[in-house]
Parts: C-alpha cells; sequence; structure tokens
C-alpha cells in the first residue's frame, strides 16, 4: 500500500508515544482548545441569530415587507391600487392604512402616540397584530365604534384599561372656533392592549378603525397608503420598486429595511464584533500548535538529522511536521463542529434542564420580553468557523516546520 513519507511520518508524531508523554499532553490541549473555541463560536452565533430573527420577526409583525403612498398627497384610488397589488406574483397579502400623528390624553397624563387606521380582515394578510394581543380582540375594531388597541406602555404610562376612555388630540388637524384655532377632540375607548417586546411600539403605538382613522384626519375616502407582505422579504427592496415599477412609477415605496436601517446595521456589526471576539480563542487554541511543534521539533531532532543523511529533502522534512500540526488542526476542528452543532441545536432544552435543576431563570420572563434562548444553526456560519479554525492550525505550522527543515544533519547528530 502507498503511502507518502510525510504523511506516514507525520501521522506517526502525532500518535501518543511513551518516551514524551509531556508533549503528547500539550497536543491534546491544542485540539480541545480548537474544539471548545468552535463550540463555544458555533453556539454563540447560533444563539445571536436566533435572538435576531425573533427582533425581527417581532418587528416585522409591526412594520410591512413594503409600503405604497402617494408622494402627491393622500392615496384616493386605493382599491385600485390594492387590487392590482395582489395580482402581483411576489405579493401574498395588501391592506391599506392611515397614519395619525396624535397625543392620547387621560386627565394629567398626556402621551405622544403614532396611531394606524386598519381594516382588521385585510390586515391579517400584512401584519401579525392577532398573535401580539394580550387583552380583548383585534376584531373590537369596528367602523364608527372609535375604538384603540394600544401597546401596553403605553396603556401603562396613561393609566387605562379596556373599557377605558381616552382623549385623541389630532394635533395637527385643527378647527376654527370663535375663540381661535382650537385642536379636534375624539373621545375613543380602550378596546384591547397589545405587546410586541419593542419599546418603540408597546410606548407609542396604537390602532383603531380605518373609516375612524380617516374621519379623525379628514381624509374622506382616502388613505395614507397600501401596505404589502412579499413572498421573500429579504428581497422586498428589488420586489417592492419592481411592483412600483409596473404601477407606473406614480407611488413612493419603502420597503422594511428602511423603516429600520440603523437598528439592523447594528445588529449585524454586533454580530461581527461578536464573531471576530470569540475567533481569539480559536486563534489562541491554534497557535498553540506552534509550541506543540517547536517541542516535537527539539525532541526529533536526532531523527531529521536521520532522515537527512538518508536523502529526505528539506520540503519533505517541512511536510512531516505540517502534516502533524494540521491533523490536530484538523480532528479539533471536526470535534468542534460537530460538538457545537449537537450544542447548538439543543441550546433551548439544556438551558430548561439548567434551570430547572437549580431553580433559577436567565431571562426572567418578567423582566424581559424574550424569556428563551432561541437558536437558529446557519450551514454558512459553521462552514466560516470551520475553514477559519482549519486556516489557523495550517498557519501555525508553518513556522516549526520551516525550523525544522532547516535542521542541521551534522549539528544534530553531534552528541547522539
Amino acid at each position: 500500500m502507498f503511502r507518502p513519507l510525510p504523511l506516514f511520518v507525520g501521522l506517526r508524531y502525532t500518535r501518543a508515544k511513551r518516551r514524551n508523554h509531556f508533549i503528547s499532553f500539550i497536543s491534546l490541549i491544542s485540539m480541545l482548545g480548537i474544539m471548545l473555541g468552535m463550540v463555544a463560536l458555533i453556539v454563540v452565533l447560533s444563539v445571536m441569530n436566533g435572538f435576531h430573527t425573533e427582533i425581527q420577526a417581532r418587528i416585522l409583525g409591526m412594520v410591512s415587507h413594503a409600503t405604497l403612498s402617494d408622494p402627491y398627497g393622500d392615496m384616493s384610488d386605493w382599491p385600485e391600487v390594492l387590487e392590482r397589488v395582489r395580482m402581483h406574483e411576489a405579493v401574498i397579502g395588501a391592506a391599506p392604512f392611515v397614519e395619525l400623528q396624535v397625543m392620547l390624553a387621560n386627565g394629567s397624563d398626556v402621551s405622544g402616540a403614532q396611531l394606524r387606521g386598519i381594516l382588521p380582515q385585510d390586515e391579517d394578510q400584512v401584519a401579525e397584530l392577532r398573535r401580539d394581543m394580550i387583552e380583548g380582540e383585534v376584531d373590537e375594531l369596528v367602523a364608527g365604534g372609535f375604538k384603540l388597541i394600544l401597546g401596553r406602555e403605553l396603556a401603562a404610562y396613561l393609566g387605562v384599561g379596556i373599557g377605558d376612555l381616552v382623549t385623541v388630540v389630532t394635533t395637527p388637524q385643527v378647527s376654527a372656533t370663535p375663540i381661535g384655532v382650537m385642536p379636534r377632540l375624539k373621545a375613543c375607548t380602550v378596546g384591547g392592549l397589545f405587546a410586541v417586546g419593542m419599546s418603540d411600539y408597546d410606548r407609542y403605538a396604537g390602532f383603531l378603525h380605518l373609516e375612524d382613522a380617516a374621519k379623525l384626519m379628514q381624509l374622506g375616502a382616502g388613505v395614507t397608503g397600501v401596505r404589502l407582505k412579499l413572498t421573500d422579504l429579504f428581497e422586498a427592496p428589488r420586489l417592492s420598486r419592481d411592483i412600483a415599477y409596473e404601477l407606473g412609477g406614480a407611488y413612493r415605496v419603502i420597503d422594511w429595511t428602511q423603516h429600520h436601517r440603523n437598528f439592523f446595521a447594528a445588529l449585524r456589526t454586533e454580530k461581527r464584533m461578536m464573531s471576530i471576539i470569540l475567533s481569539l480563542i480559536v486563534a489562541v487554541a491554534a497557535f498553540n500548535i506552534v509550541s506543540t511543534l517547536v517541542m516535537v521539533v527539539t525532541d526529533k531532532r536526532p531523527d531529521i538529522a536521520i532522515l537527512r543523511t538518508l536523502g529526505v529533502s528539506p520540503g519533505r522534512i517541512m511536510a512531516i511536521f505540517m502534516v502533524q500540526g494540521t491533523t490536530i488542526g484538523a480532528v479539533g476542528t471536526l470535534l468542534g463542529i460537530l460538538g457545537g452543532i449537537a450544542l447548538a441545536l439543543n441550546v433551548e432544552p439544556i438551558v430548561a434542564g439548567i434551570e430547572g435543576l437549580f431553580d433559577v431563570h436567565f431571562l426572567d420572563p418578567d423582566i424581559y420580553y424574550i424569556s428563551r434562548l432561541p437558536s437558529d444553526l446557519r450551514v454558512r456560519d459553521v462552514a466560516w468557523v470551520s475553514a477559519g479554525a482549519f486556516l489557523m492550525s495550517v498557519l501555525a505550522t508553518l513556522y516549526p516546520a520551516w525550523r525544522a527543515a532547516r535542521t542541521d544533519p551534522a549539528e544534530a547528530l553531534r552528541y547522539e
């Protein structure tokens, strides 16, 4: 059976030897260090992906994939636009809306808020408001009822609950009276509460029926725009532009990435920086291979000298020790992949078991909106982590292998 000399000798040097247990121990530590570093990196990236996915889902429960609006005023032809966009192959759902910037008052408690007028049945096509309801029902919103669904934090700030009255002050719209210009007021009833888990919505957002919102804003039959849900949210910028183009370019289009561009950019930066920080763990473990191979080269100087006198070239000597170091890195990388995947796929039950065993809560549901550790294992992350760890292992072998190739046979055998 043909076995190349560098591979054969390098693999033999990798196996434990009775003569020098310390070198074997250092090799094992290097291997375990790479494995543990990769496990930590894969699990942390998976948990971060899970949190990002959860946050993204909650945001998109409030913000549609894309929004069409008329740049020159209110959209009065929205029924026709709605019918046309629903026929597009990339559109899953569409719903009209009216946007209101208002002040909400309950006695001396006053807060700014952003209300959205919706049609409950159509809204189900583009958002997940029903999922986020904690009290009341979305179907409480009926035309002429002037009922509100408020975020939990907003309702708590105003000190109101189901059935309480809230005064809506439409500050942009004013009414002329004998005593001067006065803001328009309307008493509305709280019909429900929702909680998204994002303070931007739970503290400042609310909903009412589309017709009631249009009356408050004096829009008549018009609306602010049409919200769209698309087949692929990650292709929303391109798909929404295609839809606007097919409508003749008469409408302004804004996709979800523009609504929260800075927020999602911050999440990507956070993940990138965490990856770099945790990669240092793998780097430290990989460069332990340098010290391992330096000791092996020192220990094997007589062997290297004998091989050189038998005619083995410096390049093949270098390959022998590269094989040894690469084997350590490859085994550590493989174990890290298996351990990281196994832990990332089971992080939720493991954490739940630890919490039950020690009677603790890592994410208290009374404090955090996300009270579990969601995990989203992605093949791309595992591939990058594995490739990076293996590459660092290979690079760590170069200097010791080069030193081995420069060994002088006569000097090495002088005292043997």
